[in-house]
């Protein structure tokens, strides 16, 4: 087996929950923000504790993100570019990963979120890149779980299937496939016959259905908003930033003129 074969499949290092969520904001700022992109330490310690989008609610401070990205520069995962009036970080997870953009974006949910759905994950991702439907989903999750770069928690053919990302630790993992295990799967319509009347039951199941379609569409809608705000609070601290420098530029100006 070449090496590059052999690297993509792994092992994968196992990451703690600051690592997770410094790389899955860079995934995601790379993708939302793209003029804001690299970002600087200020602007990852706002991504990492972003209220929207975000599973567990992180509140780290610019120690904790520096720190982090220290490790991550050492596995090779992330590099800072330097030459600029501040200094930013970018990730280097298509090379490291060997993986696609759509691959990326749904790697980069789990990071953000963990364990989730099929269909969660979908809507989420799509935030980043269009994933039409499930089927689409799960052609690009098969080269994923075969790579175990994403790990399913429950039998893949389940209704309502739930996975993860494949960087957590043994015992992490081995808590999230026992809780899945417990989690009841969603019941499954019985179809209607075409030429019967609907009996009430049929009709509430037929009502449930387009309920959870308005829910999965205002869902989408509702994440499309978190990111456009993530945007804004995202370009608040980059302007920010340049004033901040701006005003120690005059500061340092005034003082060569003797003012």
């Amino acid at each position: 087996m070449s090496e590059e074969v052999a690297g993509r499949a792994g092992p994968w290092p196992v990451l703690s929950v600051n690592q997770r969520r410094v790389l899955g904001v860079l995934v995601e700022k790379a993708k939302t923000t793209p003029d804001a992109y690299p970002l600087s330490l200020n602007a990852l310690v706002t991504g990492c504790n972003q209220k929207s989008n975000r599973d567990p609610i992180l509140e780290l401070d610019e120690d904790d993100v520096a720190d982090t990205l220290n490790e991550l520069k050492q596995m090779g995962l992330v590099s800072k570019i330097v030459g600029g009036r501040v200094e930013r970080w970018r990730h280097l997870l298509y090379e490291g990963w060997h993986v696609d953009k759509v691959e990326l974006a749904i790697l980069g949910e789990l990071l953000l979120r963990g364990a989730q759905t099929e269909g969660e994950l979908r809507i989420r991702a799509s935030r980043m890149e269009p994933i039409d439907d499930l089927e689409t989903l799960r052609s690009r999750l098969k080269p994923l779980v075969e790579r175990h770069l994403v790990v399913y928690l429950t039998p893949e053919e389940r209704r309502g299937a739930m996975l993860t990302h494949g960087f957590h630790a043994k015992h992490e993992l081995d808590r999230l496939l026992s809780h899945a295990a417990s989690v009841p799967a969603p019941a499954t319509a019985t179809p209607a016959s075409s030429h019967a009347p609907m009996r009430h039951e049929e009709r509430s199941s037929a009502e449930s259905a387009g309920l959870c379609q308005e829910l999965a569409a205002l869902r989408q809608e509702l994440a499309a908003a978190q990111s456009r705000i993530a945007s804004l609070e995202q370009q608040t601290v980059n302007l920010r930033e340049e004033l901040q420098q701006v005003r120690q530029d005059f500061l340092a100006l005034k003082q060569a003129l003797g003012g």
